[in-house]
């Protein structure tokens, strides 16, 4: 996608402020992470469970891997309707509770941060709304510093979740080398924000495929599960996510030339599981999208889809996001839908 339309969408737009806006987190909200990990490293958890929905339920997907890689915390979505429906009373007093949220206004989500705390877990709340429902019922609240963001579809608020929770785990660990990683990332966000704007992304090509298979494994199946869902909600399109273990154990079947893949296998532990499914996909003669940092896995690809070099695995959704986003918005153009406009979508859903 080139650079040089003259009235860009306001989505685009907002995937072109995410690393100023990740710039702005990093400065503004250090204090107040290294403050919470020292509370969650006295606390001591049990167990983490995180409140969200939409793309926040992904980032939220990411934090699963995080916390279990470097903290040994088993971490789950919660199910809000237990509380908002079943009227449940979980055992929570030994939790970390997060809620994750834009806006901080969904009740369900409040509700179960609200209930958590009065189990006795330590609630954090992630929001771009320091005075919303959800910070005022959480016990901290870490400030996404977002900034505006208007368009229905999320981008900078998605990627300042992961940044986020990035924060959190760099500070309960009071890891210097983590930080630096991630004080590196605008930069590498922006790198790609370049690579991927300056060349086509090849999206046309696919507007008559009803269907998009997303796969991806380890710390980006959170990545697998948002370009899903951008896809869905600018393009109209079926995609669905998977994490490449369960794509194996059963809908591999349905994988054939009429069956695009976009496949997430930027470098690290998951490499060599990639490599092998793309074999299998080439064997079916499957049209092959892939975002990587790796020239031998880019060459796998009908469409490779670059991201910037060197990007610490643990922290890689940041970048790896980028592609498909702007994929999701060519694709969408290329159907003739606005990507400012999704059907049947407001910026604030309000669940129950």
């Amino acid at each position: 996608m080139t650079d040089v339309r003259a009235n860009r969408s306001q989505y685009e737009t907002e995937i072109r402020e995410q690393p100023e806006a990740l710039r702005r987190l990093l400065s503004r909200s250090r204090g107040v992470a290294d403050d919470l990990g020292r509370r969650i490293a006295t606390f001591k958890p049990k167990f983490v469970v995180i409140a969200a929905r939409g793309s926040s339920d992904n980032a939220a997907r990411y934090a699963n891997y995080l916390f279990g890689v470097h903290h040994g915390l088993v971490t789950a979505l919660a199910s809000p309707s237990l509380i908002t429906r079943y009227q449940s009373t979980l055992q929570l007093d030994e939790a970390l509770a997060i809620g994750v949220s834009q806006s901080g206004r969904s009740p369900d989500i409040v509700a179960m941060i609200e209930h958590a705390g009065q189990q006795g877990a330590l609630t954090i709340a992630l929001t771009n709304d320091t005075e919303s429902p959800l910070a005022n019922v959480a016990s901290a609240c870490l400030p996404l510093e977002a900034g505006d963001e208007r368009a229905v579809a999320a981008t900078k608020t998605y990627s300042n979740q992961l940044a986020s929770f990035a924060m959190l785990s760099a500070a309960i660990r009071n890891d210097s080398r983590a930080w630096a990683e991630l004080e590196a990332m605008p930069e590498a966000v922006q790198r790609t924000v370049d690579i991927v704007s300056s060349a086509a992304t090849g999206a046309q090509s696919f507007k008559a495929s009803p269907t998009l298979a997303v796969i991806g494994r380890g710390f980006n199946i959170c990545t697998a599960h948002e370009i899903a869902l951008k896809v869905m909600e600018l393009t109209y399109a079926m995609a669905q996510p998977f994490p490449l273990p369960d794509f194996m154990h059963g809908p591999i079947a349905m994988l054939d030339s009429n069956l695009p893949a976009m496949v997430i296998a930027t470098h690290g532990a998951i490499t060599a599981d990639m490599m092998e499914f793309f074999s299998v996909a080439r064997d079916r003669g499957v049209k092959l999208i892939v975002v990587s940092d790796r020239e031998d896995v880019l060459s796998q690809a009908a469409l490779p889809l670059r991201v910037a070099e060197n990007v610490p695995e643990w922290i890689s959704p940041l970048v790896a996001v980028i592609p498909g986003q702007f994929w999701a918005l060519e694709l969408a153009t290329a159907r003739g839908h606005s990507p400012d406009k999704p059907r049947g979508l407001s910026k604030v859903t309000e669940t129950e």
